[in-house]
């Protein structure tokens, strides 16, 4: 692991201004670009953590707070450690930014990450990667079919809501994906229960995706997450070799 240098960055959207954490190593570069999707509590410390640790792997690490929208984040006051009691209340606290963000705000918002990564000094020329966490991880699989010639890669844990019955269910864009695909699913997650994910997986195979879908046995939904009561740590060091793995299989 290489020394690492975070920044807060604010970056221009057609809906006002969007505050991001920056990663990357602190010499060299530019390094390989990697657009990482927050889970629903936010940009936050474990987030910039994660982001470190993954620039301290080689690459120049975008955070965006998805909930730009309804404030800078973290847009609901968040405990040190999130339990399963404190869980209801920050739902209730974020409903409005999950619904002020719809599929279409989500990608012109993508578009905009892409191209503010495209223009960074500290990330190297070429398609970018993804990765994604609870909600993030259908974002970046929107992403990637929403922008495939822009996308190397994509990544999604601990995911929910992957493969709906809804007209807009983020799977419906695999005809369109490029890019290689891993998503390493939470075991017996209501967000995602096997029904969805073999709609995933048929969806991705039909369309020729490459990609792999793994469930992780005995990991509760949010598992990477070290501030909330979901976090396993094997699980977690599980999704980092793959996600590892994934770069640089495709950077």
């Amino acid at each position: 692991m290489t020394a690492v240098q975070g920044t807060a960055v604010d970056i221009r959207t057609e809906d006002g201004v969007c505050d991001a954490y920056l990663a990357h190593p602190a010499e060299g570069g530019p390094h390989p670009a990697v657009l990482f999707y927050m889970d629903a509590f936010g940009l936050r410390p474990q987030l910039r953590s994660m982001a470190d640790r993954l620039a301290g792997a080689g690459y120049t690490v975008l955070v965006p707070n998805v909930f730009h929208r309804n404030g800078r984040a973290p847009v609901a006051e968040l405990p040190e450690f999130i339990d399963p009691a404190a869980r209801p209340d920050l739902f209730r606290l974020l409903g409005p930014a999950f619904e002020a963000l719809t599929p279409d705000r989500a990608m012109r918002d993508a578009d905009v990450y892409l191209r503010w990564l495209q223009a960074c000094p500290a990330a190297a020329d070429g398609p970018v990667a993804l990765t994604g966490y609870c909600m993030g991880a259908g974002l970046a699989l929107r992403t990637a079919g929403t922008f495939p010639d822009r996308v190397a890669a994509a990544a999604g844990f601990h995911g929910a809501n992957l493969a709906t019955e809804a007209a807009d269910s983020p799977h419906l864009v695999a005809g369109r994906i490029t890019g290689e695909l891993y998503f390493g699913h939470a075991d017996q997650d209501p967000g995602l229960p096997a029904e969805q994910q073999e709609r995933l997986t048929a969806a991705l195979t039909a369309a020729g995706v490459r990609h792999t879908c793994e469930v992780y046995e005995g990991a509760p939904h949010g598992y990477t997450q070290a501030d909330t009561a979901a976090y396993d740590p094997a699980a977690t060091e599980r999704h980092w070799e793959a996600l590892l793995g994934l770069l640089e299989r495709t950077f």
